[in-house]
């Protein structure tokens, strides 16, 4: 994990370094915003940054964004100043960290923003094969291409393959063709010279550059555009790349590897993928089971995510009750997973058992099938994003649908809002993730209901 520290903060910054460091963090420190951001431009990335509150934290997230480099911002502070916290929050940061630094909060901090994590669960034995083949070809330089559904990990066996290699000590870069517009992706790949284009402000190196000497994935490389495939190919072949709006070409040193939950033959047979590009990717070819393939790594997979997220939520952690186990076990996870991680996340929070009980593992399309007719109408959405079903484990609403009628939306979504504070016993992110909504919008609709004189839950 590469951290970017901005500011002076009066000598606090280098003891923050060094817990960082401790945790394993590449620690690169910029005197101001300007330096930070021509860092960024020249390749020096980040993957996490920690900036003074008194720095301009506004402009440079508005210039982060307006020069497409992405990366989350906390902020940071001498003291507890809460005036400056929610100014730097209402700034675009994600957290803020009052200084002297705390070793703990810096871990917890760095963990739960980047949601960086090297582990890799496969003891199943439709694992064991795919995880050979990453061993045995992870020394080599060989391009790979990684196959599988949506949500198998892919990603996860990527850094498991540059972990494995040559180049672990060299960068890990990871762009998602899928997720950049096609006008886009090309300066994000290449880089491009001041003025090649309308907010071309500086020079900024591209993801290849960024990558040189380390690992370059192309996520979900079969969504990108034909004409952007043909430059990609040549990067490939030649070793080298032209930033754009320049004649000059760079040599480069990295090695791919390629994502996509299609099937590339098809996109092939299509022509919606280059054949020639395809057999450049795909040297060695992994495929990824789905999760529904591999149900032995169920529990360890759902035990994990309960630790991940009770650490990075400050609650106790809990074991996995035989009926939730069960339950999941008995699960289809289409989304694979991504859908297992984020069910988690949510039963952690709403659980209310010594142990992840049954009730706090809401699957979707599974809770809907089991209802009885009279309870199928609790399960439609509410204002605040949350079915009444999910919420009446949130906060032990028993309250049918007939205590709603002839009240306002704006009503019934306030008492929704307090009573999961309260239930969270005030804690804000806790309620926001239960309720579905951003931690920025609950803090807004608070404000709004302190302005109307009614009494909000202390944090």
């Amino acid at each position: 994990m590469r951290l970017m520290i901005i500011g002076q903060l009066e000598g606090y910054i280098s003891a923050a370094g060094k817990i960082a460091l401790q945790r394993g963090a590449k620690v690169i420190h910029c005197e101001d915003a300007d330096q930070a951001l021509g860092a960024l431009r020249n390749g020096k990335g980040a993957d996490l940054v920690m900036i003074d509150v008194k720095q301009k934290i506004g402009e440079f997230i508005t210039a982060l964004k307006t020069e497409r480099i992405h990366v989350p911002v906390v902020a940071c502070g001498i003291g507890s100043d809460a005036r400056s916290a929610v100014k730097a929050i209402q700034e675009g940061a994600k957290e803020y960290i009052p200084l002297p630094p705390d070793a703990e909060l810096i871990a917890a901090v760095i963990e739960a923003v980047t949601e960086e994590s090297n582990s890799m669960i496969a003891g199943d034995p439709a694992m064991k094969p795919v995880v050979a083949m990453a061993d045995k070809i992870a020394p080599s330089e060989a391009t790979v291409l990684i196959t599988g559904e949506s949500g198998t990990g892919k990603e996860v066996m990527s850094r498991y393959i540059h972990r494995k290699s040559k180049r672990l000590n060299g960068p890990f870069i990871a762009v998602n063709c899928a997720a950049i517009p096609e006008n886009l992706l090309e300066s994000e790949l290449f880089g491009h010279e001041k003025g090649a284009f309308t907010g071309a402000v500086g020079r900024r190196l591209g993801k290849f550059e960024e990558a040189n000497g380390g690992t370059l994935l192309l996520d979900e490389v079969s969504e990108m555009h034909p004409l952007l495939q043909a430059k990609l190919l040549r990067a490939i072949q030649e070793r080298e790349i032209t930033r754009i709006g320049s004649n000059d070409a760079v040599k480069i040193d990295v090695r791919i590897i390629a994502t996509s939950n299609r099937n590339l033959e098809e996109s092939v047979n299509k022509g919606e993928f280059r054949e020639d590009l395809y057999f450049r990717l795909n040297v060695v070819n992994i495929r990824l089971p789905s999760l529904r393939e591999r149900k032995t790594d169920l529990a360890q997979l759902s035990q994990f995510f309960i630790d991940k997220f009770s650490e990075q939520n400050g609650m106790d952690r809990k074991k996995i009750s035989a009926e939730a186990a069960a339950k999941i076990a008995a699960h289809h996870w289409r989304g694979n997973i991504r859908e297992l991680e984020n069910t988690m996340h949510r039963a952690v929070l709403v659980s209310m058992q010594d142990e992840i009980e049954a009730d706090a593992v809401h699957i979707a399309g599974m809770a809907s099938a089991q209802a009885s007719p009279a309870a199928t109408p609790t399960n439609a959405p509410d204002p605040a994003g949350v079915s009444s079903a999910d919420s009446s484990k949130a906060v032990q609403n028993t309250g049918g649908v007939e205590a709603l009628v002839g009240r306002t939306i704006a009503d019934v979504e306030r008492e929704m809002i307090l009573n999961t504070l309260d239930h969270c016993l005030g804690n804000r992110t806790h309620a926001a993730n239960i309720l579905g909504i951003s931690i920025r919008t609950l803090r807004n609709k608070l404000t709004q209901y302190r302005d109307e004189g009614i009494s909000v839950p202390e944090a």
